[in-house]
């Protein structure tokens, strides 16, 4: 009896595992894309709270930001995953451009500094990241240095991506520019601001997640 008992919590606790088996999602782009937007949005979803504060003016994320354990449940399933929120990506910051937004001096340089850091956090923490999902504005041209070396990266890595056109409420939003420049992926249209498209974006997540841990098993 003891013996059937301990094979049936082997099993048990062996199945558990397996259900509870965890991904990195990171969120990933170029400043202001709507990344911030996003997690908020799946964490308000999910655990109901929101993961950082947002601005229009660039930089608002400066450090990573984390949050454990979302479980998304969508048909039966369900899919367990960190989501990790990056400081935009960019290849010059001027403290200047943020003088011009209406900042301080001293302000201004106090956040060029610090968001010179987040970039530089943001390309480390690419090795850790199981899946990626990349965040573009869909108002914005997408064919840019930034892009293309994050995109570059990750493909390079082999590291799963989603990505993302954002913002698409917006009049000038344009998904087909994204497309064109990136023919290679899919590209899922969303505005993470009033939720559409996000229902979609969540299916997709479970895509991502098989696509993660096969990689995982190599």
């Amino acid at each position: 009896m003891i013996g059937f008992f301990k094979r049936f919590l082997g099993l048990f606790l062996k199945d558990l595992f397996k259900d509870k088996r965890q991904v990195k999602l990171g969120l990933y782009g170029p400043p202001n894309g709507g990344k911030t937007t996003l997690a908020n949005k799946v964490c308000k979803d999910w655990l109901g709270e929101e993961m950082g504060r947002t601005s229009k003016i660039a930089h608002e994320t400066r450090e990573i930001q984390v949050k454990e354990q979302i479980t998304i449940k969508r048909d039966g399933k369900e899919l367990t995953f960190s989501l990790v929120d990056t400081p935009g990506i960019a290849t010059k910051i001027d403290y200047e451009e943020f003088i011009k937004a209406g900042m301080k001096e001293e302000d201004a340089k106090s956040r060029a500094k610090e968001a010179t850091k987040g970039v530089i956090d943001a390309i480390k923490w690419l090795d850790d990241m199981d899946a990626v999902i990349i965040v573009l504005d869909g108002t914005k041209d997408p064919y840019t240095q930034v892009n293309i070396t994050i995109v570059g990266n990750l493909e390079a890595r082999k590291i799963p991506l989603l990505l993302v056109a954002n913002k698409m409420d917006l009049k000038k939003a344009d998904i087909k520019h994204v497309q064109a420049a990136f023919p290679q992926f899919e590209v899922l249209g969303i505005s993470a601001k009033s939720g559409d498209g996000v229902d979609e974006l969540y299916a997709k997540l479970f895509e991502l997640r098989a696509k993660a841990l096969k990689r995982k098993k190599r």
